[in-house]
């Protein structure tokens, strides 16, 4: 797999909660969670399931930062 995105984190998925026509993919990154919303036909053709390896890869056009 050859993408143009530079931030790409390897992990295992931990939880794949589906909805109506989403799902939702928590994916552990050496200690934390990132979540992603993908369509539940994606997480079928990917036979994404807890436990496998995968990569949450982010590509935005703008990062937020927040403090308290």
């Amino acid at each position: 797999m050859k993408i143009s995105a530079r931030n790409q984190l390897k992990g295992k998925i931990v939880d794949v909660k589906k909805g109506a026509t989403t799902a939702h993919i928590r994916i552990d990154i050496g200690g934390q969670t990132i979540t992603a919303s993908i369509t539940n036909e994606a997480v079928d053709e990917m036979k994404l399931e807890a436990g496998k390896t995968a990569y949450a890869i982010i590509k935005a056009t703008s990062v937020m930062v927040g403090v308290d």
